[in-house]
């Protein structure tokens, strides 16, 4: 448990390290006077700020927000009460008794402190603000309990599918087995094995994904035998059995609770800041549209007049990573050099070959127009060739500085998370150490991340 728990630490603190990252990022604009000119950006900034110290203050309390959701009458309250061993959450026979989320603390086993949290039903009847209140809640989970009692129905699969997409580790909980014999148990289970897992190519739930409750058993009829002879009836209550789901959750805590905290902070901040970008490059797309347009012109002239052939392809490289930490400063998002050599070397081998054939084709006119203007005193008619050359070469040196400006467009727009210490490089090295037999190992197949 050592390994686990060293790893569980440095994912915590990598977490810790990056939203600290963020927050003087933005701190610093903000004392430099980058976000004061504009204070309409500054108020629409405040939301995701607040959620980003917010988010950093959860990871230094080391609780672990543990949500359960379901279709109405699937006994979500009763599972927590079982978990809790006392009748805490309403529970009832009618629908839509959880009418908001409620939370209550847990510590089981005397260590791991977790926060309970109770749903209203998915699927209300009239109660569409209820389910949009509850799904809110997903975001703030560590960890999520999704609650059936019996085969899944179409619209508990949807709502499986739209948990699933949350990027949130989950465990399937099969409650009220009490009413099902053994025979149908296990077929049932089968099916929640296929089904759960959200997709119907993907690998069946590992045993700490799927757990099977009778979180409030019916009451049963006892035959009762007394001294004098007489023989009675009396109806009695078994136990909860949840003491499978419980050994389940403290395993998954022991085993990678902080690593749970880390990466849940981690996709927080990622989408923070993509708020924050997205925000940012709507207020100023226009400035954004002149800056590109301003270095494709310049990069054009430029290359167009210098007759050396290698200078214009390194002048023209270092005009493109100056166009990207333009656009960056203008939206006020982190961007140092070394980051925008990477966004430039993506942009070309992302570009399907596009921008590197500009290039190789750029750097051929180049030699022309280099040989052109060498020769250019023994033969006028070269001066024509060297013209002609120029004029091509700088429509495709313009043509690329667009391309970049606009690729670097679409990249800020992710709020710039891919950075050394970005969120969205955190979560990728930590799902990279991940090991198969825990219950973060099926996120990391679900986001496609393959190592």
């Amino acid at each position: 448990m050592s390994v686990y728990r060293n790893l569980q630490e440095t994912h915590l603190n990598r977490a810790r390290a990056s939203l600290r990252q963020a927050l003087s990022w933005y701190g610093y604009l903000r004392k430099s006077g980058q976000l004061s000119s504009n204070p309409e950006l500054v108020g629409l900034m405040k939301p995701e700020l607040e959620a980003l110290n917010a988010t950093l203050n959860k990871l230094d309390s080391n609780v672990i927000r543990i949500a359960v959701f379901g279709l109405v009458s699937r006994g979500k309250s009763a599972v927590l009460n079982a978990l809790l061993g006392d009748k805490i959450l309403q529970t009832g026979p009618l629908n839509g008794v959880t009418q908001w989320p409620r939370s209550v603390r847990w510590q089981p086993g005397g260590k791991v402190l977790v926060e309970l949290i109770d749903t209203p039903g998915l699927d209300e009847i009239e109660g569409e603000s209820r389910a949009d209140m509850a799904r809110e809640v997903v975001h703030q989970a560590d960890l999520i309990l999704f609650v059936v009692s019996g085969d899944i129905t179409r619209t508990e699969y949807q709502a499986l599918l739209e948990l699933r997409r949350s990027q949130k580790p989950l465990i399937l909980v099969f409650n009220k087995i009490d009413l099902y014999p053994d025979t149908d148990q296990g077929a049932i289970y089968q099916n929640l094995q296929q089904l759960g897992a959200g997709h119907p190519e993907a690998k069946p739930l590992l045993p700490d994904e799927i757990v099977m409750v009778a979180a409030e058993p019916a009451a049963m009829e006892v035959r009762v035998e007394w001294p004098d002879g007489r023989v009675s009836y009396e109806w009695e209550t078994p136990p909860p059995q949840v003491d499978e789901l419980k050994e389940t959750i403290l395993n998954i805590l022991n085993r990678e609770g902080r690593s749970l905290l880390a990466l849940n902070a981690l996709i927080q901040a990622r989408d923070a800041e993509a708020a924050i970008a997205q925000k940012t490059i709507d207020l100023r797309e226009q400035e954004a549209e002149n800056i590109i347009w301003q270095f494709t012109k310049y990069k054009a002239l430029a290359v167009m007049l210098n007759p050396i052939a290698f200078l214009d392809i390194l002048g023209g490289t270092v005009a493109d990573l100056a166009l990207i930490r333009a656009l960056a400063r203008l939206y006020g998002l982190p961007m140092t050099s070394y980051e925008a050599g990477k966004i430039l070397k993506t942009i070309l081998f992302s570009s399907g070959g596009l921008l590197l054939g500009e290039l190789g084709s750029s750097l051929l006119l180049g030699l022309g127009k280099s040989t052109a203007a060498i020769t250019s005193g023994d033969n006028p008619s070269n001066i024509t060739a060297f013209a002609g050359s120029a004029i091509a070469q700088a429509g495709i040196a313009g043509y690329g500085a667009y391309s970049v400006g606009k690729a670097a467009q679409a990249y800020l727009e992710k709020g710039c998370t891919w950075g050394q210490l970005g969120a969205s490089s955190v979560i990728q090295e930590i799902l990279s150490q991940v090991d198969q037999n825990t219950i973060l190992y099926r996120l990391r197949q679900e986001l496609g991340i393959k190592y």
